[in-house]
């Protein structure tokens, strides 16, 4: 039994502005971030409905545009949405990682070139996953919508998604700690007696350093902040779940609770049903009774499995009346 639906939960918690919603791939958590979003636009939010996920959905699921920009909802006022495209910050992230190693080389006296060096860093498949993170609170610190929904990558990006702000909290600490100490070094071997040169990579750190925690001050605020987990009733998203939950819980990051999707129907299920169905439904009751006890207390919603595929704003409309019922 819920014992706190979702509608109780955001009442329960008026100062809710950043939502996100993940979960496994293929549970559905774009549909789910598009429900959050046009039903927190219809309480009279200005709202932004952004993806976090390299592979976007958003543009396909609304039946419009909305790649590279905040974009109007047609038909849906106070609500904007965006599929944010990282180009732009990869490229930008690759010309200050050159600027920092150049110096870097000349300051060491290195006459190695960069574009190796960057090359390398950015090849690195956890680079755009970074960009995608900068975008992300970038928006969070541009505060310009009353509530922000997040359509997240599949949780194990998710997981790195928004542990980010920690793992670069500790990350940048021990560079500018190992920076310090390498200064330190340099001043008492130098027979130079000039003034200390401006350091640009500390500058950097420093900045990294006060902008990760920012962001981590927002993720982990559980005034502010709630992340929603979507299951299905079978067992690997189950499992999924429930190892990124403890997870999540260790970072801080508040778990607003679990919507269970993609639920069919038993009054729909009669003698003539076929037994593919009836295996379905049978397999689903015993996973509900997993996610009953492994979930108590967090489950939000119960969804349907709808005869058709949701798209539009119109079957999210029909979708947002049973997640806030």
């Amino acid at each position: 039994m819920i014992e706190k639906s979702m509608r109780q939960y955001l009442t329960d918690n008026p100062r809710l502005k950043y939502i996100f919603f993940g979960g496994k791939g293929g549970v559905g958590k774009t549909v789910l971030a598009g429900t959050g979003a046009l039903w927190m636009a219809g309480q009279g939010k200005q709202t932004l409905l952004a993806s976090t996920n390299p592979v976007h959905s958003l543009s396909s699921m609304l039946g419009q545009n909305v790649f590279g920009k905040p974009t109007p909802v047609t038909g849906v006022p106070n609500l904007q949405a965006y599929e944010i495209d990282t180009k732009d910050t990869i490229e930008k992230s690759k010309k200050e990682i050159r600027e920092k190693i150049e110096w870097f080389l000349k300051f060491a006296e290195i006459k190695t070139k960069a574009d190796e060096f960057v090359e390398s860093a950015t090849m690195n498949p956890a680079f755009e996953e970074s960009a995608m993170f900068e975008n992300m609170i970038d928006l969070m610190f541009d505060d310009e919508y009353e509530a922000y929904v997040f359509d997240t990558a599949p949780t194990a990006n998710a997981r790195r998604l928004l542990g980010m702000s920690s793992v670069y909290s500790l990350w940048v600490n021990k560079m500018v700690q190992s920076r310090e100490e390498a200064m330190t070094l340099k001043d008492l071997l130098s027979y130079s007696k000039k003034k200390q040169q401006r350091d640009p990579l500390m500058e950097y750190l420093l900045n990294l350093r006060e902008r990760m925690g920012r962001a981590k001050e927002l993720l982990t605020d559980a005034a502010l902040t709630s992340f929603f987990f979507i299951a299905l009733p079978e067992a690997l998203p189950i499992a999924v779940i429930t190892r990124f939950i403890n997870w999540f819980a260790e970072f801080g990051i508040p778990v607003g609770g679990v919507i269970v999707n993609m639920l069919i129907d038993t009054a729909s299920v009669g003698p003539d049903t076929p037994d593919f169905v009836k295996n379905r439904v049978a397999m689903q009751a015993e996973h509900m009774e997993t996610i009953w006890r492994e979930f108590d207390g967090m489950v939000r919603a119960l969804l349907p499995l709808y005869e058709t595929e949701v798209r539009g704003t119109p079957m999210l409309k029909r979708m947002a009346d049973q997640l806030f019922a």
